[in-house]
C-alpha cells in the first residue's frame, strides 16, 4: 500500500508539478530591454512612406475610471495603464510613418527654452546678436486622440476539476478585455480624417493539483502543487494601440490620405489582404462567434448508420443503411433535401430484407450562425424492395447534431423514425398497426464553396499559420 502511495506521488509530481515546478522565479533575474508584441513586428514590417507625417499627441488617455479588482477591499491602483501615450509614441516612432513632437509636456519645453534663450542673451559678447536663435519647434500637421474606453473583466470564465482516493487537480481560467479607439485630426480644418478600434483579450490561467491521504495509522501524507498566469496588462493595451497604429497607416493608404514609398503590386496585396481582415473583423462577433452565413446554397452528404425495424416480429436487429442526398438552402438555416437510402431491416431468425427509400425532407437547422447546431426535419418519402415487388409511402422526421469542421465540411449525427403507410414492410400483415423503423446516421456534408468564401477561407488559413499570431 505505501508503495502505491508513493508511486501515485511521484506520478502526480511528473505529469502536473513539472509545469508549476519550472514556473518558479528561483533567481533575480536582470533587467531587460522591454518584450515586443505580435502586432510590433506587423507593424515594423510596414512599406516605408513617401514622406511621414508630423503628428502631435497632448495626452492618449485612461477613460475607463476602473480600479483593479481586489478580494481585500478597495484599491487605488488603476485596472489599466496610464503611461498609454508614451505606448502611442513608441507604437508611431516603429511604423516610421510619422514624426511624433512633444505636445503632452508641452509647458515643460516651452519653459526649458525660455531659459535656453535668456541664458544666451545674458552671457553672449554682443547682446545684439541673432546668430544663436533657437530653431523653430515643429507644428503638428495632424493630431492623435482618443483612449482606453473601456476595460471589461470576467468576460469569461471557467474551469475543471476532479479529485479520487485523495488525489486530484483542477484548472481555471479567465478572459479580460480592454478596447482603444484612436483618432486622428486635420489641425488646419479641424476635420477628423479617420477613427479606428480594437480590441485585445488578456487571459489569465491556473493549475493546481493536490494529494491527500492517510498512508499509515495517524500518518497523513499531503502534497499540493500548481501555478497560473496572469497576461500582462501592459503588453495588452500595447498589442492594441500598436494595431490601432497599423490600421491608421493602412486606412490612409487605401484612402489616399497618404502614400507609400513601395511598388504598386506590394501595396495592392497589403490592402487586400487587409480589406479581408476587415470583413472577418465585420463578420466575427463577442466570443469568436461569426455573424456571417457559413452554408453555402448547395450542399451534399454522404451518411451511413444503422436500421432497426418496429414491425410484427419481435427480437429486431440492427441492420446497415447508407444515404446520399443533395441540399439546396432557401435562408441560412432552412433548406430542402432529396436523399437515397438503401437501408437493411432483420429480426433474429425471422427476416432479413433491403429496401431503397427516396425522400424529400424539409430542414431547420436551429442555429445557422454557430459551428454547432441543432437541427430537426421532416418529410415525405416512397420505399421499395430491390426488386420494386413490395412499395409503400411513408412520412418521417427526426432530429441532430451538425459540427463545421470547416467552411465546407459538415459532420452531423440524426436520428429519424419512419412512418409507413402499409403493414407488409416485414412480408406479415398482422393486425391494425402498420410497420415501422427507425433510422441512426452519421454523416459528411460537403457544402459547395463560392469564390468570397474560398478567399475568407484562405485568409483564414494564412492567420493560422502566420508564427507572429502563435
Amino acid at each position: 500500500m505505501q508503495i502505491k502511495n508513493y508511486l501515485a506521488i511521484v506520478l502526480m509530481l511528473m505529469l502536473s508539478g513539472c509545469g508549476a515546478y519550472f514556473n518558479q522565479p528561483v533567481k533575480i533575474e536582470k533587467a531587460s530591454i522591454g518584450e515586443i508584441t505580435p502586432a510590433t513586428t506587423l507593424l515594423r514590417e510596414l512599406p516605408k512612406p513617401k514622406e511621414p507625417v508630423v503628428v502631435g499627441i497632448y495626452k492618449f488617455r485612461d477613460q475607463t475610471g476602473q480600479y483593479k479588482a481586489s478580494d481585500n477591499g478597495s484599491t487605488f491602483s488603476t485596472a489599466v495603464t496610464q503611461g498609454a501615450t508614451s505606448i502611442l509614441i513608441k507604437a508611431l516612432e516603429d511604423s516610421k510613418w510619422f514624426i511624433p513632437i512633444e505636445r503632452e509636456n508641452i509647458g515643460n519645453l516651452l519653459q526649458e527654452r525660455n531659459l535656453i534663450r535668456s541664458t544666451r542673451q545674458e552671457y553672449s559678447k554682443n547682446p545684439n546678436s541673432n546668430e544663436q536663435q533657437l530653431t523653430p519647434l515643429l507644428y503638428a500637421g495632424v493630431l492623435l486622440e482618443g483612449g482606453i474606453v473601456s476595460y471589461d473583466t470576467n468576460i469569461i470564465t471557467g474551469g475543471f476539476g476532479a479529485r479520487y482516493f485523495g488525489v486530484g487537480g483542477s484548472t481555471k481560467y479567465r478572459q479580460d478585455r480592454v478596447t482603444i479607439y484612436l483618432r486622428m485630426i486635420s489641425t488646419a480644418s479641424g476635420k477628423i480624417l479617420k477613427s479606428v478600434y480594437v480590441s485585445k483579450t488578456i487571459l489569465s490561467q491556473a493549475i493546481d493539483q493536490s494529494f491527500f491521504r492517510y498512508v499509515k495509522f495517524k500518518r497523513l501524507l499531503e502534497v499540493e502543487t500548481g501555478y497560473s498566469t496572469n497576461e500582462p496588462v501592459q503588453m495588452a493595451v500595447t498589442e492594441a494601440i500598436e494595431k490601432a497604429v497599423q490600421t491608421l497607416v493602412l486606412e490612409g493608404i487605401k484612402d489616399k490620405i497618404w502614400e507609400a514609398d513601395a511598388d504598386k503590386e506590394e501595396v495592392d496585396s497589403l490592402i487586400s489582404k487587409f480589406e479581408m481582415e476587415k470583413e472577418v473583423a465585420d463578420a466575427t462577433g463577442i466570443y469568436g462567434r461569426y455573424k456571417t452565413e457559413r452554408r453555402s446554397k448547395f450542399a451534399m452528404e454522404l451518411a451511413g448508420g444503422a436500421t432497426l425495424i418496429d414491425g410484427d416480429y419481435d427480437k429486431s436487429l440492427f441492420r446497415p443503411m447508407g444515404r446520399g442526398a443533395l441540399k439546396y438552402f432557401f435562408t441560412p438555416g432552412f433548406n430542402l433535401s432529396a436523399s437515397t437510402n438503401v437501408i437493411n431491416l432483420a429480426n433474429k431468425d425471422r427476416l432479413d430484407v433491403g429496401y431503397l427509400t427516396f425522400d424529400l425532407n424539409a430542414e431547420l437547422i436551429l442555429l445557422p450562425k454557430e459551428q454547432f447546431s441543432p437541427y430537426v426535419f421532416g418529410g415525405a418519402g416512397f420505399g421499395a424492395n430491390r426488386l420494386f415487388e413490395n412499395t409503400h409511402a411513408k412520412v418521417q422526421y427526426g432530429a441532430g447534431l451538425e459540427y463545421l469542421a470547416s467552411k465546407t465540411i459538415g459532420i452531423k449525427i440524426y436520428a429519424e423514425h419512419n412512418l409507413n403507410f402499409s403493414d407488409n414492410i416485414d412480408y406479415l400483415k398482422r393486425g391494425v398497426r402498420d410497420d415501422y423503423y427507425f433510422r441512426f446516421g452519421l454523416g459528411l456534408t460537403y457544402y459547395f464553396p463560392k469564390k468570397e468564401q474560398k478567399i475568407y477561407e484562405k485568409y483564414i488559413i494564412e492567420e493560422a499559420q502566420n508564427p507572429l499570431k502563435q
